[in-house]
Order: structure tokens, then C-alpha cells, then sequence
């Protein structure tokens, strides 16, 4: 008796959904993605507008992005995913297509339909492929979760804290300060 072999895809499959589809693809596997909500995207644009100014006001050499941005884990065609943000430091991760590679800090912002992804397939894929900082946002936790995959440190935070980055030693966003 011979075993049914799972269909593997590739970034390629990405490219050919149909016109308004989107999904992710980890370890060859679609993850279909609905469209965020209204207040998903109000955090999403207010935490990338303090990131994007701090980088500007301190002439930083870090790029932030805002999804949909495409981001090429691994080197290879199996893995392709869109963070809510993306922070590249190396300007060589950079081309037309994306980043080439692991960002060295990531922003996803929790949806109902987001969370096994957010709290476990990427938060693995992530600290397996090179991502430095990962943070989880989840406002109907009132929780914000920081991983700092380089110094091995876990903490959580309230939307009434200022939570430090980790990539950024003097830049603390405000949450009391995000509309959610």
C-alpha cells in the first residue's frame, strides 16, 4: 500500500493565484490570507509611521516595509511570506522582487484568523531562518509579545506600555499612543 504524497508548491504557484488571492508559503505549503480589517491596518500604519520617522529623524540605513511586501526566507522556492512589517538592515537582501532572505526585525499584527499562524508556524519559521526581532501584536489580547531571537529574551507588554526595540536601542513606541 503506497502512501498519498502531500503537493508541495513553490513561490512560482504564488505568482499564478487568481487576480486577489493571497497566501503565504512556508515550507511549500499555501496559507490562504483574508483581508485584514479596518483596525487591523489602523496598528499596522501607526506602527509603521513611528518606525519609518525614527529611521528618517536618526538617518538610519534600515529600510521598513509594509505589507504587501514579499519576503524570501530561505534560499530556496518553498518559502515566501508578507509581514504586516519588515525592517531590512542589509541592503543586500534587497531586490526588485523583495527581501532575499531574513528581515532583521518583523511586526505582525494578530487577525481572528491569524493567530495559529502568527503564534507558531511563523514565530519558528522566523527564528529558524535569521530574523533577529519578532514582535506579535494583539490587540484583542491587549498583549504585545517581543521575541528577541539574538539575545534569546521573551517579554510581553500591555497596549499602556512603551515597548523598546530591540534593533533600536533608543526607540520606544508608545502603545497607549496606537488608536485601536
Amino acid at each position: 500500500m503506497s502512501l498519498v504524497k502531500e503537493k508541495l508548491f513553490t513561490v512560482e504557484d504564488v505568482y499564478e493565484l487568481p487576480e486577489g488571492e493571497r497566501a503565504e508559503l512556508i515550507d511549500g505549503r499555501f496559507y490562504m490570507m483574508a483581508p485584514p480589517s479596518r483596525r487591523h491596518q489602523e496598528i499596522v500604519g501607526e506602527l509603521f509611521g513611528v518606525i519609518r520617522d525614527y529611521i528618517r529623524r536618526n538617518n538610519g540605513f534600515c529600510k521598513p516595509y509594509i505589507s504587501p511586501f514579499a519576503v524570501f526566507l530561505n534560499d530556496d522556492d518553498r518559502n515566501y511570506v508578507e509581514p504586516d512589517i519588515s525592517v531590512i538592515c542589509d541592503p543586500s537582501k534587497l531586490s526588485d522582487r523583495g527581501c532575499e532572505g531574513a528581515p532583521d526585525w518583523v511586526i505582525e499584527v494578530v487577525s481572528p484568523g491569524s493567530q495559529r499562524m502568527d503564534y507558531m508556524i511563523k514565530l519558528f519559521k522566523y527564528r529558524t531562518a535569521g530574523v533577529q526581532e519578532y514582535w506579535i501584536v494583539d490587540a484583542e489580547k491587549n498583549r504585545v509579545t517581543v521575541y528577541n531571537f539574538s539575545e534569546d529574551n521573551i517579554a510581553e507588554y500591555t497596549f499602556r506600555d512603551k515597548v523598546k526595540s530591540g534593533i533600536y536601542h533608543d526607540l520606544e513606541i508608545d502603545f497607549s499612543e496606537i488608536p485601536v
